[in-house]
């Protein structure tokens, strides 16, 4: 066992001890480390360059040194390029540049049998497009069958169970119906617009929000202000939009009318309206009883007839089944028309931005110029609809 003596020292014999520490290191900087140096042959201050690097060369470029070739070769002196020539300049001509913004119409044509089978195979020359009856040159032609987007737009109102009934099992068909890749949204309306899920691929919260559907509120069909409302909000999504319209048709208490209804559907573009009614088996089992007078006959022409002006406006159809049998097949034609369509475009011959409404009429031509006549397999002739929108409206340029 060692025991290291712990020894005190004075704050004068720590200078002293300082001092001397000092003078020693400088001594051996003086004496020791010069001739050590000559004892290994080399100057103190350099290095010795290797004996197997070779010499940079001149074209090198860079410094003449030990720190190597590792510089950017000199570039050659080559004179610069000449300037381009500016166009000449013609007296008079004042500086000034052309923009031409020609628009595009862009139509999506069904062509379907009266048993509402879709008729594919046909060409772009067999299609004749009219606006405002001057022929319009097809510029780009195409078969689609894509995903859709689509706005299920419900009336479920406290009116009467066989129109709750009627609104739920149509909902529920279409649900049923859609594929993985397909963007729908749902919207219930009353007196109010609520959207009970927005856009989706999950069928589950499709099938979910129609689930909410259950206990209805006020009693008003404000069909006006649902449609205006999502028609404004659809416009701002792009491409082909679809609004599955499942109503009576029938108008209690919008704060908007139908004529400004109508120039909204007229304003939207690339939106197709599929109307499904509801309520039929009620209203022709009332009438048969003598249950409805004439002032409620007008009221449910009025809204079969908005119904139907709402789809033919847009390219869309309008469908009134009486029994819930009838769901599945007016879906399954639905199906078939948003799923399997002709896209057709063209640069109006009328360029003009003014924002106009103009009608629009879709012919089908045989390469004769005559009317196409469709054939069976049978080789008897087939009586064919043609559906499109009825017209578009312009863009209109603000100065």
């Amino acid at each position: 066992m060692f025991y290291i003596p712990l020894l005190k020292f004075s704050k004068e014999s720590c200078k002293f001890c300082t001092l001397l520490t000092l003078g020693f290191a400088l001594w051996t900087l003086l004496f020791i480390a010069p001739a050590f140096a000559q004892d290994q042959g080399q100057p103190p201050s350099t290095q010795q360059q290797s004996p197997n690097k070779a010499p940079a060369p001149p074209e090198a470029g860079g410094p003449g040194n030990d720190v190597g070739p590792y510089a950017i070769p000199k570039k050659k002196d080559e004179p610069p390029p000449p300037p381009p020539e500016k166009p000449k300049k013609i007296e008079g001509m004042p500086d000034y540049s052309i923009q031409v913004n020609v628009p595009l119409v862009n139509v999506d044509i069904s062509v379907i049998t009266k048993n509402g089978q879709f008729v594919p195979g046909l060409k772009k020359e067999n299609f004749k497009i009219l606006e405002d009856g001057v022929p319009q040159q097809i510029s780009n032609f195409g078969q689609h069958e894509a995903p859709i987007t689509a706005v299920l737009l419900v009336e479920f109102a406290s009116t009467n169970y066989w129109y709750l009934s009627d609104a739920l099992n149509a909902s529920y068909t279409f649900a049923s119906g859609l594929k993985k890749d397909d963007w729908v949204a749902v919207e219930s309306y009353d007196m109010r617009t609520y959207i009970l899920v927005d856009f989706t691929q999950d069928k589950r919260a499709i099938l979910g929000a129609l689930g909410t559907l259950r206990i209805p509120g006020f009693s008003e069909t404000n069909l006006f202000d649902a449609l205006y409302d999502t028609l404004d909000r659809v416009d701002r999504i792009e491409g082909r939009k679809y609004i599955i319209l499942v109503s009576s048709g029938r108008d209690t208490f919008s704060k908007i009318n139908l004529d400004q209804t109508l120039k909204k559907v007229k304003a939207t573009p690339n939106v197709t309206i599929y109307a499904i009614s509801i309520g039929r088996a009620l209203r022709e089992m009332a009438d048969a009883r003598g249950m409805v007078g004439p002032i409620m006959s007008t009221d449910f022409l009025q809204a079969d007839n908005q119904m139907n002006t709402f789809a033919k406006m847009t390219g869309g159809k309008a469908y009134f089944p009486r029994f819930t049998g009838e769901l599945p097949e007016d879906f399954r034609d639905i199906a078939s028309n948003i799923r399997n369509q002709y896209d057709l475009a063209y640069h109006p011959t009328n360029p003009k931005l003014d924002g106009t409404y103009r009608k629009l009429k879709v012919e089908l031509v045989a390469p004769d110029g005559g009317p196409l006549k469709i054939r069976d397999q049978k080789g008897k002739d087939v009586k064919y609809e043609i559906i499109a929108r009825e017209g578009y409206t312009a863009k209109h340029q603000v100065e």
